[in-house]
């Protein structure tokens, strides 16, 4: 099977394929767990016409699965989803989760734990803007901060207006901010940050960087956002964790999933790019063909020890004692 490639942000195509795991499934996620545990390194897709490709085999350690989430309804969506122009509104500054969103994040964090998703996350990265970190630490946080805990919040009470308890980093993945997988850049003040230290005081155990990207004036456009997220897909190979999950944004996710699966059937082309609804979680295994990554297996044995050539089976036979 041919996967599709994923274009680099110089212009050249990289060796990623990304398959969907459809973690947020019913009985296609029971089926396919089934299949996952009985052969760990096979990946299905479809044919162009509707028929069962042939099985494509990738070794384990060229593979990671990545959890990607959307973040829940901020200010912002409520009037901006019926009128485009009102992401102009300066009031959405950095903008904050809704009390809808809030109950986006509970439902998200009950799903993650029953299905023990949450004991399998290595890390957690996160967009650098208030309603990505929000989402993040209220998914993947760990249980109520009290300050006789001898570590640091995730999130202070009450940051961005939640009217929520401070959120522990106790028993939790650890979150880091990244600014490459941040909305569209400028113009829209609902897509700009605040400062380093603003966040560092509302979300204590998270570190960032200051922003050096935002034009006032200047929209990003649709390729260079595809671009920057094609960085950001190449750039997980430089970590060394296995499972990731990414609460990012729609525009993002929706331009940089636009690049891959065009070889695959349409329905699976559909489900890695299609629209990101407030708070879904989509799962997908991502592929390192080019060994941009240099993480050895952790699983396979080399096998005869001493090293050495096997004798034929039929050479071994004359030489066994009669």
């Amino acid at each position: 099977m041919k996967m599709s490639h994923g274009k680099s942000g110089d212009g050249s195509f990289a060796d990623i394929a990304l398959i969907a795991l459809h973690c947020f499934s019913d009985e296609r996620r029971r089926d396919q767990d089934h299949r996952l545990k009985i052969f760990p390194h096979l990946s299905i897709c479809l044919t162009m016409d509707g028929g069962a490709a042939a099985p494509t085999l990738f070794p384990l350690h060229r593979c990671k699965t990545i959890h990607l989430v959307r973040h829940a309804q901020g200010i912002h969506n409520v009037e901006g989803d019926k009128n485009y122009k009102a992401y102009m509104n300066p009031d959405y500054f950095d903008a904050h989760l809704t009390h809808l969103g809030w109950q986006q994040v509970d439902n998200l964090r009950n799903h993650v734990h029953s299905s023990g998703l949450i004991n399998k996350i290595d890390l957690v990265i996160a967009s650098p803007l208030m309603r990505t970190l929000q989402t993040a630490v209220g998914v993947f946080g760990g249980e109520g901060y009290t300050d006789k805990a001898d570590v640091l919040p995730l999130m202070v009470a009450n940051a961005g207006a939640c009217n929520r308890a401070a959120i522990s980093s106790l028993n939790a993945p650890p979150i880091v901010a990244v600014e490459l997988c941040r909305e569209h850049l400028g113009v829209h003040p609902c897509d700009r940050r605040r400062s380093v230290s603003e966040y560092q005081f509302l979300f204590p155990a998270i570190d960032s960087d200051e922003d050096i990207w935002w034009k006032a004036n200047v929209r990003e456009t649709k390729e260079e956002l595809a671009a920057r997220g094609m960085k950001f897909m190449n750039w997980l190979w430089t970590r060394n964790e296995k499972e990731i999950a990414i609460v990012t944004h729609s525009g993002f996710l929706f331009h940089t999933l636009n690049g891959f699966g065009n070889d695959c059937n349409p329905l699976v082309k559909k489900e890695i790019s299609k629209h990101f609804a407030n708070c879904e979680l989509r799962s997908m295994v991502i592929v390192d063909r080019s060994m941009t990554g240099s993480t050895a297996s952790t699983t396979n044995y080399p096998g005869k020890i001493p090293p050495g050539l096997d004798l034929p089976s039929d050479v071994a036979d004359e030489k066994l004692p009669k």
